[in-house]
């Protein structure tokens, strides 16, 4: 599987083994029929984060992750591996959310990198039933890693 991993912030640089958490957390997560697709992976901060949420969202604040799925539509030429999408995550967001729920900051980012691959692959949480849906695939591929369910 492609991973193109970006760490624009050099504050991620801080933790330990991030390559290769990010590495099995994607693998994880992929299906089988989504493991030739390419991913990008963006560590930001607050402020890319911030407006990447306003530009695809409207929403003017930062977020701990963003998803964005390429186009289905989209073609290449033959030989060309297909891009499933891109992920960014916000550090600070991050780190805040792991000390407020108290999960390690490579528990979290583990899921939140689980949960932006989902994304990609179509999961979604916008009503109830589909919330039930992602984070009950969520809990299962966390669990292969060796952690806990991140919503108790």
């Amino acid at each position: 599987m492609p991973l193109n991993i970006v760490i624009e912030d050099e504050v991620w640089k801080t933790v330990r083994g991030l390559k290769s958490l990010t590495e099995k957390a994607v693998d994880a997560a992929l299906t089988a029929a989504a493991k030739n697709k390419e991913i990008s992976i963006l560590f930001a901060d607050n402020a890319t984060l911030k407006n990447l949420n306003k530009d695809w969202r409207g929403k003017n604040k930062p977020t701990n992750v963003l998803s964005f799925p390429s186009s289905k539509e989209l073609k290449l030429p033959r030989g060309q591996i297909k891009p499933l999408g891109d992920i960014a995550l916000a550090f600070e967001t991050v780190a805040k959310e792991a000390e407020a729920s108290g999960k390690s900051l490579k528990d979290h980012t583990t899921h939140l990198i689980v949960h932006g691959v989902l994304h990609l692959l179509g999961y979604d949480h916008i009503d109830d039933a589909d919330a039930a849906k992602m984070e009950a695939k969520e809990i299962r591929i966390l669990k292969k890693l060796g952690l806990a369910d991140p919503y108790q």
